[in-house]
């Protein structure tokens, strides 16, 4: 543990620090956008269930996932270990290629479906959209800044 310390702020936060330091600040960013996303294409007509099916998903395992480590980096069930920098870069990684291919299907489900929609449902869409590219900008930054940190672990 103390290598990592030394190299500074290698190591994850723990306790309500993880409010405090970037990029772990961006856990509540990517949990109000990807909620949104969720809220969004949930409550919007599903005329094309394969490809709203995997927005959904990706939105709902990154929501859970984001949640789950959040609250088990506030109790520090990571206890300093270089590992969990590891499967910290990792998931920000994977998180960030799901919601790339999520927030290109929805727009090309939105953009599809235009005609068949009512104006609050093609907006709704339009909405969900715009969430779900911002929770992808959230999620591609936390991924750059965790390789960083996993690099310099």
């Amino acid at each position: 543990m103390a290598p990592a310390a030394a190299s500074g702020g290698s190591t994850l936060p723990s306790g309500f620090s993880v409010f405090t330091t970037f990029p772990d600040l961006l856990f509540i960013f990517e949990f109000v956008f990807g909620g949104l996303v969720w809220i969004l294409v949930a409550s919007s007509l599903v005329p094309i269930p394969l490809i709203q099916g995997w927005v959904m998903f990706v939105s709902v395992f990154c929501f859970v996932t984001t949640t789950t480590l959040l609250v088990l980096y506030i109790i520090n069930a990571h206890g300093g270990e270089t590992s969990w920098v590891t499967l910290d870069a990792a998931y920000n990684c994977v998180a960030a290629l799901f919601y790339l291919s999520a927030s290109v299907l929805e727009a090309l489900a939105t953009i599809l479906t235009r005609d068949g929609y009512t104006y609050k449902q093609y907006h709704e869409n339009i909405s969900a959209v715009v969430f779900s590219y911002v929770a992808t900008l959230l999620y591609v930054t936390h991924a750059v800044f965790s390789l960083i940190r996993w690099k310099s672990s």
